[in-house]
């Protein structure tokens, strides 16, 4: 008993002469550091634990996202304003042309707007199976549409052809005009939002691509063109447009036509013909012009007009059909995908 008294007091006289010095200030600095290693460490390690567990869910809920925003846009074919909004952020392709993407946007927006104007100003109900016709009609006139945009944008990129912001400005001019007038820019936005469900930069989005397409069927039409120039010659020697038809030929859809309209208005629906007209006298013939449609070139003659600002007209149209046949055919060679499943127009008529 007295010696476990002696060497308790033995250790604490030895702990008490542990004294601080110059000597033993480092190997108390690394003693006080040790002690508080086992609080760190643990820290440290849960740390690192929180990121990666951050990181894995983070994947996971990535690829979920990624795996219902394929099914819903895919195979469920989804055209809610949700899933329209992420295909006009995210560059998703409906189908590939040539090897050129075509924006699942371009098509949705398309769809939407044919599909609210049925709903919405027909009345019709696109979710009744006796409709399902209907549907599948306007889907691959959607799909072939934005198809054909793509297809003249690639040919654009070739060609150097582009479309100015005053090209496409002059365009909505013209949409704002109607037989009663012309309306403001206030009630042209609020129609293309009733009718169509667009916004102004959509339907700019939309008439920007209709005119590059246009512009490229022009581009690439040499039939089309040398016609066009061979009518400019006779016209100087050649009154008759049967006759003038007649000598520029061609067959099938690019067959040359001549007809003649009753009075309609000045300000008709009929790419520009009957605008052109009105500002001719009587029996007057005008130059050779582009269609605002792009259909295809025209002459007119004036024939007869009243007061009421109607007019009747002759004409000669030189059909543009090169940008269809070479679309047809490339179609034809296997090099169209599409990533949708839209019965083809033959199969919904039953051909």
């Amino acid at each position: 008993m007295k010696k476990l008294f002696r060497s308790k007091k033995h250790k604490e006289a030895e702990h008490q002469g542990a004294r601080i010095t110059n000597e033993t200030v480092a190997e108390h600095r690394e003693r006080i550091l040790a002690g508080g290693r086992r609080f760190k460490y643990p820290v440290q390690y849960a740390r690192h634990r929180l990121v990666i567990n951050t990181i894995v869910i983070s994947v996971i809920a990535l690829a979920l996202l990624s795996v219902t925003v394929w099914w819903q846009l895919y195979p469920v074919q989804n055209s809610s304003d949700f899933f329209y909004r992420i295909t006009r952020v995210l560059p998703l392709p409906v189908a590939t042309i040539d090897g050129q993407d075509v924006r699942f946007s371009d098509y949705l927006v398309g769809y939407r707007s044919q599909a609210h104007y049925l709903q919405f100003k027909e009345g019709i109900d696109l979710s009744s199976a006796d409709n399902k016709s209907q549907v599948d009609y306007i889907k691959r006139k959607a799909l072939d549409d934005a198809i054909a945009d793509t297809y003249a944008t690639k040919l654009a990129h070739q060609y150097h052809i582009s479309i100015s912001n005053a090209q496409v400005d002059a365009a909505i001019q013209r949409q704002r005009k109607s037989r009663d007038g012309t309306a403001s820019e206030e009630t042209y936005n609020a129609i293309i939002l009733d009718h169509f469900d667009w916004t102004p930069d959509e339907a700019r989005g939309v008439t920007s691509r209709e005119l590059l397409r246009q512009e490229v069927a022009y581009k690439i039409d040499d039939q089309a063109n040398h016609q066009r120039d061979a009518l400019t010659t006779g016209l100087k020697t050649q009154p008759d447009f049967d006759k003038l038809a007649a000598a520029l030929g061609g067959t099938g859809d690019a067959k040359v036509i001549a007809g003649v309209t009753p009075l309609v208005p000045s300000n008709n629906q009929d790419g520009g013909l009957a605008a052109t007209a009105a500002g001719l006298k009587k029996g007057e013939i005008s130059p050779v012009f582009r269609s605002t449609t792009g259909d295809g070139y025209y002459v007119v003659r004036l024939l007869d007009s009243d007061t009421s600002g109607h007019v009747s007209y002759a004409f000669i149209k030189i059909p543009l059909t090169v940008f269809s046949e070479d679309l047809a055919k490339i179609t034809k060679d296997g090099k169209v995908k599409e990533y949708i499943s839209v019965p083809p127009l033959q199969a919904q008529n039953g051909q």
